[in-house]
């Protein structure tokens, strides 16, 4: 364990029912200070040991914020298939791992699918009462609508065939171990229930954008598409004009911790 997590307490809940039914992994450290908590939402594939969200809790130990990271399902030290999963499901472990550990005003910090996680998961607490509320979002190369937009709609038609005939496709990666891993029909179906960009987003609180221009994944274009749903004031979107999709390097992990200084 590195220092960054020495104090960050592990935790699980267990979710579902039957089928459903899974173990989610939760590490959490109190705030000793004033300043809204963090709640960090990782990308698809991803988990919560990355670079960025490890970078995210030692910031927060170092200025006595309290700090929230989990897998979603199928992810990282979480029990369940990676290809169960579906955007709903993944909402569900949020919303649930905000409701339990989180108090007071949070700052959600999402990284490309985790960008629209933390959409949602904004969505759901501004419907809900609960002990923990919105303070602002700082979103990283986010990925909103991906299964529709960045996969579905650009998938070639014998992809596509694939999906629909076998009920999966092996999708080459070049993140983590590079195994391909399932882009499911059941994802791709499921995720049409939660598109956010038909529409305005209005979050009431600030948000901040930080995107790659070389990102190979998420297209800087999509980022303007998502900023044209945000309201107008309070809005900053960031262009790091020689950045990745990881946007990992020391000076992107400096820019995203400005970030979210900035909103307090």
């Amino acid at each position: 364990m590195t220092d960054a997590i020495a104090d960050a307490v592990l935790d699980f809940i267990e979710l579902g029912e039957g089928p459903a039914a899974r173990r989610i992994a939760v590490r959490h450290r109190a705030g000793k200070g004033p300043g809204p908590g963090l709640v960090w939402l990782g990308g698809f594939k991803s988990d919560m040991q990355g670079g960025k969200a490890v970078a995210l809790d030692g910031w927060a130990r170092d200025h006595g914020r309290a700090m929230v990271r989990f897998d979603y399902s199928g992810h990282g030290e979480s029990s369940g298939d990676f290809a169960d999963g579906t955007i709903g499901s993944w909402l569900e472990d949020s919303v649930a791992v905000f409701e339990r550990f989180c108090d007071g005003p949070q700052v959600l910090i999402g990284s490309s699918m985790g960008g629209w996680m933390a959409l949602l998961l904004a969505r759901e607490i501004k419907k809900r009462s609960s002990k923990g509320s919105l303070a602002g979002l700082v979103l990283i190369a986010p990925a909103p609508d991906f299964t529709e937009e960045l996969m579905w709609k650009k998938f070639p038609p014998a992809v596509q065939k694939e999906i629909e005939s076998k009920g999966f496709w092996l999708r080459p990666s070049d993140y983590g171990d590079g195994s391909p891993y399932p882009i499911t029909r059941n994802l791709i179906e499921e995720g049409r229930n939660h598109l956010v960009l038909g529409s305005a987003i209005d979050l009431g609180c600030p948000v901040r954008i930080l995107q790659g221009a070389q990102d190979p994944d998420v297209p800087w274009q999509h980022a303007f598409a998502l900023t044209h749903r945000l309201p107008a004031d309070d809005v900053v979107l960031t262009m790091i004009q020689d950045g990745d999709h990881r946007l990992s390097r020391p000076q992107d992990i400096a820019r995203i911790l400005a970030a979210v200084a900035e909103i307090g």
